[in-house]
């Protein structure tokens, strides 16, 4: 019987212990939209959505102005040692997220619980492509956003059976995982070199990211309580315009700007972020309103909410799967056109058959079906895109600002939903929720578009790296 090399074997449990990582850090960002109502009555907010979205919202901002610093620090630092430090703070926040005393202390955690994903994500990308070998980068990068997908979409699914318990065991689930990442991880992870030394990128820039995003999803969380055109919905909208402004501007004037804009001229790098940009919103849309419609409109628990949810993500790997000679083949373009044409689907079967009434064989599952599909056809492909068009020694900096596109599409889906519903959920809400799922189903629409000015991805660029097991090599 034939035994597995040694370094193909620590390889493989590099690629598992970054796999594992990925799924935890994505699993958190939406696990706790079941969990949610459960917090809102333990905290007195159970009629605040705009007040409860923050937990969301705090995380995915922080995630999205850190990332690209996160990615940074990688290629100053090794993308080892800071993967490993940020899920060392993550774990570490999950536990303060588990004992948090009262909704704004949560948030605070929540902040600090994204400062460690934004260390661990854009670098566990880069990870993974330094042990497989180059000709399975570009299946490698799909199912590693896939993985993502997959977290983001069964993140209901584990919620439901956790909140059973309590809450807060959202979080506490990540601290036997970060636990095993963090050990495992300094056996097996590979050591890659340092492509940078100097100074730190704009860290301001990052801050104005911050305000922009936040001042923006703060408007539209608020404008229903105080009014579109009040003074303060209108000045928090002029304050997202000035950040985003001035960001732009430092971005072309730093010595190290946070968000490298000669990237956007990449082929298919723009296109690409354009369409995580528009699928991430619906795809938050879709996500959080379901979880919603079952619980506050269908006053299901969320045990069945999250059963309710399986065959989702359930069809997230398998598509993905099933389509990777596809993309290999014909290219990113198609499968995103695909994509964003059933997840469109999706958003148009609830709007025409949406039930007050449960009746979750005629109503939900189609869609969740047709969604599933959507989902796995274009999230991974999009990251993929992008990813491929960077050059080698750009990886763990482009990933960081393809998942900061992601993440700030979800603060932007998150806001546009309690803008278009409101801050009290009820079976009175039916009109509102169609209007939203109209709204993310022609953002599916746009996202196909952008899948016709995809080209096919460039043969991948070895990049080198030192195994722990090996010594001084290049990449498999």
């Amino acid at each position: 019987m034939s035994r597995t090399p040694p370094r193909l074997r620590d390889n493989r449990l590099a690629a598992l212990v970054v796999v594992l990582a990925v799924f935890m850090t994505n699993l958190d960002l939406w696990i706790v939209n079941v969990a949610l109502p459960a917090m809102g009555r333990e905290f007195g907010a159970s009629d605040a959505l705009g007040d409860l979205s923050w937990v969301l919202n705090a995380y995915a901002i922080t995630l999205a102005a850190l990332l690209v610093i996160g990615g940074r620090l990688g290629d100053r630092l090794g993308q080892r040692p800071v993967f490993l430090g940020g899920v060392v703070l993550f774990t570490l926040a999950s536990v303060a997220c588990a004992l948090a005393p009262s909704l704004g202390v949560l948030v605070v955690a929540r902040v600090v619980q994204a400062a460690g994903a934004a260390a661990q994500l854009p670098n566990s990308l880069a990870l993974l492509l330094a042990v497989v070998p180059v000709e399975r980068r570009t299946a490698a990068t799909r199912a590693w956003a896939a993985v993502g997908g997959l977290a983001a979409a069964s993140g209901p699914v584990l919620g439901g059976f956790l909140v059973q318990l309590d809450w807060r065991w959202v979080f506490v689930v990540n601290l036997p995982i970060g636990v095993a990442t963090v050990l495992a991880g300094r056996a097996v992870l590979p050591r890659s070199p340092r492509h940078e030394t100097g100074r730190l990128p704009d860290l301001v820039g990052a801050a104005l990211v911050m305000a922009a995003v936040a001042a923006f999803s703060g408007a539209l969380v608020q404008a229903p309580t105080w009014g579109w055109v009040s003074g303060r919905t209108i000045g928090l909208f002029a304050l997202a315009v000035a950040a985003a402004a001035w960001f732009v501007l430092r971005s072309t004037r730093h010595q190290r700007p946070l968000l490298e804009l000669h990237l956007l001229r990449l082929p298919s790098f723009g296109a690409s972020s354009a369409g995580t940009l528009l699928f991430g919103t619906a795809f938050a849309m879709m996500l959080l309103s379901n979880v919603l419609w079952c619980q506050q409109v269908w006053n299901w628990s969320p045990l069945v909410t999250g059963v309710a949810l399986v065959p989702g993500p359930v069809l997230v790997p398998v598509v993905t799967a099933l389509t990777a000679r596809a993309a290999h083949r014909f290219g990113h373009g198609p499968l995103v056109v695909a994509g964003g044409i059933f997840f469109a689907a999706a958003m148009g079967w609830r709007v025409f058959f949406v039930s007050t009434v449960p009746d979750y064989l005629r109503d939900l599952l189609p869609s969740v079906v047709l969604g599933g599909i959507g989902v796995g056809l274009a999230m991974g492909t999009l990251v993929a895109a992008g990813v491929h068009a960077l050059p080698a020694h750009r990886s763990a900096t482009g990933s960081g600002l393809v998942n900061s596109v992601r993440q700030i599409s979800s603060t932007v889906g998150v806001a546009v939903l309690v803008a278009v519903v409101g801050a009290r959920v009820d079976a009175r809400s039916a009109l509102e929720f169609r209007w939203a799922w109209a709204i993310a189903g022609v953002l599916a629409l746009a996202t196909a578009a952008t899948g016709f000015t995809l080209k096919r991805p460039a043969p991948p660029t070895p990049i080198p790296v030192e195994s722990p097991a090996s010594g001084v090599g290049s990449a498999p």
